[in-house]
């Protein structure tokens, strides 16, 4: 009995490798925790038992029987994962890499009990230790494991890095492999069994240290990835900015013409000068666009939002507007202009991309309980959007969408927040914006 558990305990290291595997993976798995865990344990216990079996019956050594048990594993792990090959085979080859250095350690205890030098699998004390020894590594790597690695996966600003990081564990388990000595009994004299163990625990710390320094680099790009992006967003939004102040300056101009016209309306009426009365309301009405433009009495919304009437009806889409929107906002005039300016340049785009007979934007917004500005922007829209972690990505780039990011942000930081809903070709954004007293309070 014991010569058929010494096998079965060899290749259940799998158990906390799993586990271990399982830890930065809270956002990608397809389900439950505890269904999961309900389909790994039996999974996994079964794979020992018939590798195993097979090293028993079939005279294999527990070392090449661990290669495909691993593969079987490894299978298992990446099909009750929603992420990509590459990640989930990097996060499996580098705990692998490291549980191959705690085996060379359990190797050095087996061949320091006497074993013989063709015995097919560890004895039931290293086998028990190699156990051992992975249960304290996946204890001692847990905080990392589900922090900072978990950081690593989730971003996506160095994806391409996933596409040679395994070539490190893989160096690491080829070294160990290289290491395992031919005639375990030599190892017994002299100090060279001391000298492997040494060796195999700098290889294990070797490993972990690149890993660190891995962590580090990838870190570094990504805060310059996050530079890069807000460095995008401020350029877009002073862009934006300025066109938006162009169109709020020509609308303030456009009032204050308005208001000479008025007065030389008045004189003439006054003087009773009917035929120039005409001719001047003639002249007048001439220069006015034939636009229907939605005003507020907000004077630097009532800008944006004619700026963009005017650029909607001349690409031909159907545009509403209700904007309840006082004089004086409890919100910066800025934030609000910034988010109405994305929001409206994407509803343009995603309109100028769809049929013409579908094509369609709704936009309201209203301030309710005197502190809280919402606002709603709805088009069609043709075609996929694509979505990755809760994040709406750019239809142009491979990356996040700078204009609804820079939505969120702004609502975010003026303590509100933002949804984006789409179905049925119509996307719905919401947003709310709250006043600044209030969310100092909060």
């Amino acid at each position: 009995m014991t010569e058929f558990l010494s096998p079965v305990l060899e290749l259940s290291v799998i158990l906390p490798g799993l586990l271990l595997a399982y830890l930065p993976m809270k956002h990608y798995l397809k389900l439950p925790p505890r269904k999961l865990a309900a389909l790994a344990v039996p999974f996994s216990l079964l794979l020992c038992l018939l590798g195993g079996a097979l090293c028993f019956f079939g005279s294999v050594p527990a070392l090449y029987m661990l290669f495909p048990v691993a593969l079987a594993a490894g299978i298992f792990y990446h099909s009750t994962l929603d992420i990509t090959p590459w990640k989930s085979a990097c996060v499996f080859l580098a705990i692998f890499g490291c549980f191959s250095c705690l085996g060379s350690v359990a190797n050095a205890i087996d061949i320091s009990a006497w074993r013989s030098g063709d015995a097919l699998w560890f004895s039931p004390s290293a086998s028990l230790a190699w156990l051992l020894m992975c249960c304290i590594f996946l204890a001692a790597v847990w905080y990392p494991a589900t922090h900072a690695a978990r950081t690593l996966l989730e971003d996506n600003s160095f994806a391409q890095t996933w596409y040679v990081f395994w070539i490190l564990p893989v160096l690491f388990i080829a070294l160990n492999l290289f290491m395992r000595p031919l005639h375990p009994e030599l190892l017994s004299e002299g100090r060279l069994l001391p000298m492997y163990i040494v060796v195999s625990l700098s290889m294990l710390a070797l490993l972990l240290l690149f890993y660190g320094l891995f962590y580090l680099m990838a870190s570094s790009l990504n805060r310059n990835s996050q530079l890069w992006q807000e460095n995008e967003r401020l350029s877009m939004q002073r862009e934006r900015y300025d066109s938006l102040k162009k169109a709020i300056d020509e609308t303030r101009e456009a009032r204050h013409d308005m208001r000479h016209h008025f007065d030389a309306l008045l004189r003439l009426a006054s003087q009773k000068k009917w035929d120039a009365l005409t001719e001047y309301l003639s002249s007048v009405r001439e220069r006015i666009p034939d636009t229907e433009i939605y005003l507020c009495d907000n004077q630097a919304v009532d800008g944006v939002a004619g700026h963009y009437a005017l650029r909607f009806g001349n690409a031909g889409v159907p545009f509403s507007c209700k904007l309840d929107l006082p004089a004086h906002l409890p919100v910066p005039e800025t934030d609000l202009c910034s988010i109405l300016a994305n929001l409206f340049e994407n509803a343009l785009e995603a309109s100028l991309k769809t049929a013409p007979e579908k094509r369609n934007v709704h936009v309201q917004a209203y301030l309710h309980s005197g502190n809280v500005i919402l606002l709603t922007v709805e088009n069609a829209f043709d075609g996929e959007i694509r979505e990755k972690n809760g994040v709406l990505q750019s239809s142009k780039r491979r990356s996040p969408g700078l204009g609804t990011q820079s939505v969120r942000h702004i609502a975010e930081r003026n303590g509100g927040y933002c949804r984006f809903l789409y179905e049925d070709g119509r996307f719905i954004a919401n947003v709310m914006l709250r006043a600044e007293t209030e969310a100092q309070e909060s």
